[in-house]
């Protein structure tokens, strides 16, 4: 989950590496470092903290240099410590930035230490710098110490590598864990995400499972897993350095809630029409591919898991077919019977989530007919990683970068993605027509909550004193409930859980008291009814309720209860149109409390380790 940059340029890359590393901070924010070589030495700068901290140490003895590596960490093996910071060195020889876990460490660094290296942190990391020294020894071919070191290792890496001895040759590889290759003029980058780099290139080649590339300002050769030179394609992105910025807003997380009307749009457009939705938008296989499904599993991680939860009433009660959502991490452990004509389904903003794609490549290992799966489906914000290229159908949300480490418009416009899903597996005509025009109207319903901000923000401040918080939902608006307690405890380190409403009676209603805010989602629909006595439940307890309820749900505001009115929708829209509000009270708790919005304690945006 660290953000790696690295550059071989004919010009001082030292202010290209940090506004990479900025740009990466989404990734991890524990500590940051780089290194550079210069003058025939290796430099090495590191600051426990955000980025800001390495570049207030560096503007006190600035480190120019043409040949660079730089990281931004997010603490797994070894507490949050200068020591423990990236690059990691062995010898003021080698330096290397890593993102990801090496599962056999502790053997390497045992055979190291005997070798007679010298540690001075507590990471798996350092172990790979070591080995690349202990395999370069007086030779000077950097990319086959590189090779031989990921071939003893076991586990996920992307690695940048750089060498004194070799001032213009940068070394990188992947096996796990996201890297992509930046192409300039006279200058090659690489980095964890194109985000890093959009201010010096608009050109990359996403680098493959195993690559291994080797780069000077002048050219760069890519080799396979197998050590063969081979070519990939160099690919223009379509994405905007303006993309990446805050523009107007005070967090990119408001920023990201008030762009769902747009993403949502982009999400369905060219996939319906005004009476039908296309499965053949996802692929010319598509279509009767899906007509053979019989069942589904879904598998997903945190607020992922949350949206293949709303699928499950969706696909179950309109398309008819039985579906069984599963947290990645648990799922390849538990030996799960798959049933015949069963899709595989999965969910990730990042496309790198390493649980989901474990589990993704477990699925396919059980290959296909008795035992196996129909297909792979993906569904994912980001082209190009190791989700979509692993599957074999891929589902595009389109909701554009997502900065703040809290979900919002990714997940919205999962959503979105699992509804078009339901909708292509629907086998009568009529009522995929009706749920095309639901769809054409979600931008719309969207757009109508966001205006409700104001009043959410001074509902917001009733929060601020608060500890915990229970949410409730019934329905598919159970799993909105669990994403809006998630984006609270997320965001303003309130502790915030969810029950189904129904389930209060059953032990959770010992905790209601004065001091316990009671969060409600209530659409109108079919659950309306009970939800309003498990409201009572909590009324005749001395609970204090605040309700987001449809305007014609006949909730009103009065002693121990505060109901905010939501406009009106239509009932397949409504786990994402009452999304809307519990991340917008989110946000404004979060603020009230001055937490750090963007970049919460302890967390990370794009988890690739188990």
């Amino acid at each position: 989950m660290c953000g790696i940059v690295g550059a071989s340029a004919q010009r001082d890359v030292e202010p290209i590496l940090l506004e990479g590393l900025r740009r990466l901070e989404y990734r991890g924010y524990d500590s940051a470092g780089l290194a550079l070589v210069h003058d025939g030495g290796l430099d090495r700068t590191r600051a426990v903290g955000k980025v800001q901290a390495l570049a207030d140490r560096l503007a006190e003895a600035p480190r120019p240099g043409t040949l660079g590596i730089a990281h931004t960490r997010w603490a797994t093996h070894g507490g949050v410590s200068e020591a423990n910071a990236h690059p990691h060195v062995s010898t003021d020889r080698i330096a290397v930035v890593h993102n990801g876990i090496i599962e056999n460490f502790e053997p390497l660094r045992a055979r190291l230490v005997d070798e007679g290296y010298e540690f001075t942190s507590q990471t798996d990391t350092e172990v790979i710098a070591h080995l690349v020294e202990s395999h370069l020894g007086d030779s000077d071919d950097l990319a086959g110490a590189v090779r031989a070191t990921v071939n003893e290792l076991h586990g996920a890496y992307a690695l940048a590598v750089v060498c004194r001895d070799a001032p213009q040759t940068l070394v990188a590889t992947r096996s796990g864990s996201p890297l992509v290759l930046g192409v300039g003029i006279g200058e090659h980058f690489v980095a964890s995400d194109v985000a890093a780099l959009l201010p010096v290139t608009r050109n990359f080649v996403y680098l493959e499972e195993g690559d291994l590339v080797i780069m000077t300002p002048a050219r760069f050769d890519i080799l396979d897993g197998e050590g063969q030179a081979v070519e990939r394609e160099v690919k223009e992105t379509g994405l905007s350095i303006s993309a990446t910025e805050k523009g107007n807003y005070r967090h990119f997380m408001l920023k990201e809630i008030y762009e769902q009307p747009r993403a949502l749009a982009e999400t369905w457009q060219g996939r319906v029409s005004t009476d039908d939705i296309f499965a053949s938008s996802i692929s010319a296989e598509a279509k009767t591919l899906l007509e053979g499904v019989d069942a589904i599993h879904i598998v997903a991680c945190g607020t992922s898991h949350h949206a293949g939860l709303v699928a499950r009433y969706w696909l179950e009660s309109m398309a008819r077919i039985p579906c069984n959502v599963e947290l990645a991490s648990e799922y390849r452990y538990r030996d799960p019977v798959v049933p015949k004509n069963c899709l595989f389904v999965t969910l990730s903003q990042s496309g790198e989530t390493a649980d989901t794609l474990a589990a993704l490549r477990y699925a396919k290992s059980l290959g296909t007919g008795d035992g196996g799966y129909l297909a792979t489906l993906a569904i994912c914000n980001k082209p190009e990683t190791s989700l979509t290229r692993e599957s074999d159908l891929v589902l595009m949300t389109h909701a554009g970068p997502e900065i703040g480490v809290a979900s919002t418009k990714a997940f919205t416009t999962q959503l979105l993605c699992l509804l078009l899903l339901t909708g292509m597996l629907e086998r009568d005509a009529a009522d995929r027509r009706a749920l095309a025009g639901d769809i054409h109207r979600v931008a719309d319903a969207v757009e109508r909550v966001l205006e409700l901000d104001d009043a959410i923000r001074k509902l917001a401040e009733e929060f601020v004193d608060k500890d915990h918080a229970l949410f409730l939902g019934r329905g598919p608006m159970y799993p909105i409930a669990m994403e809006g307690a998630l984006k609270l405890k997320e965001i303003s380190y309130l502790h915030a859980e969810a029950y189904a409403a129904g389930e209060l009676k059953h032990g959770p209603l010992a905790l209601v008291d004065e001091k316990m805010p009671v969060i409600a989602v209530a659409p109108k629909n079919d659950w309306l009814e009970k939800v309003k006595s498990n409201l009572q439940e909590v009324r005749a307890r001395g609970g204090k309720l605040y309700v987001f309820a449809d305007a014609e749900a006949g909730l009103d505001t009065g002693p121990g209860i505060t109901v905010l009115d939501m406009p009106h929708v239509e009932e397949t829209l409504a786990p994402i149109a009452y999304t809307v509000p519990l991340q917008l009270l989110a946000y404004h708790v979060a603020v009230a409390k001055g937490t750090d919005v963007d970049q919460p304690r302890n967390l990370a945006k794009s988890v690739t380790v188990e």
